[in-house]
């Protein structure tokens, strides 16, 4: 379900998904994302927050294997989905890129 987005762009409570590993791992999506709002012409951080991004949805994805989920395949596609599109955006991120990331979360 989707939440509102805070502004300042930041963590709180309500984002929780009650899983300690996950919601650690949210937060540093989050700061990611923050990072490049503000330095938007820095591929270095946009770098690291694609590698957080496929590190987070891989850990993600073997939780949801191990518990046999049964719409594993479909949230699989979802985050293969994303990560193309974020792939593809381009340096210096727009207003565009930057909330299209933000509203995603």
């Amino acid at each position: 379900m989707p939440h509102a987005i805070p502004e300042p762009y930041c963590w709180d409570e309500s984002f929780r998904v009650f899983y300690d590993q996950l919601d650690e791992e949210h937060k540093g999506l989050f700061n990611g994302i923050f990072d490049c709002a503000k330095n938007r012409g820095d591929k270095g951080k946009f770098d690291s927050l694609y590698a957080l991004l496929a590190g987070h949805f891989k850990f993600e994805e073997g939780m949801m294997e191990k518990a046999k989920y049964s719409e594993f395949s479909a949230h699989r596609d979802i985050h293969n989905g994303f990560l193309a599109k974020v792939k593809a955006l381009e340096i210096p991120l727009t207003d565009a890129s930057v909330d299209f990331a933000k509203n995603w979360l």
